[in-house]
């Protein structure tokens, strides 16, 4: 109980910014976004995911580690990613798409990003 009320005390003295919510703890804070909205380089890529390839980049389907823990908490390798090409860009840039299941052309969900993982919102179909 003393340990708990150290702690309780340490946290109240934080600023609101210095704590922040995030990982399975708390639930992730995941958005949403239809398919239909994603940019035209989005849908075409989650088609692409869908049919199995090809694919551009030779890191497109390679396993996503969830470091930022932003999804859902999963085992390794059950996030896999792939790049949203944005015209104009010389590198992949920042826009990906992130999908978690075991059957990479069957996922059981996908996430895009187009800020390089500090937000994701789930694709709907």
């Amino acid at each position: 109980m003393a340990v708990l009320l150290v702690v309780l005390a340490s946290l109240s003295s934080l600023s609101p910014s210095a704590v922040h919510a995030k990982g399975p703890f708390f639930g992730p804070q995941v958005g949403t976004v239809e398919a239909v909205q994603l940019p035209p380089q989005g849908r075409s890529m989650l088609t692409l995911i869908y049919e199995g390839g090809p694919f551009r980049h030779e890191k497109d389907g390679v396993v996503f580690g969830n470091r930022e823990r932003i999804l859902p908490i999963s085992q390794r390798g059950f996030y896999r990613e792939y790049t949203v090409r944005t015209p104009g860009e010389r590198s992949r840039g920042a826009r990906r798409i992130v999908c978690g299941g075991f059957k990479p052309a069957a996922p059981d969900a996908c996430y895009y990003t187009d800020d390089h993982y500090a937000s994701f919102r789930r694709i709907v179909q």
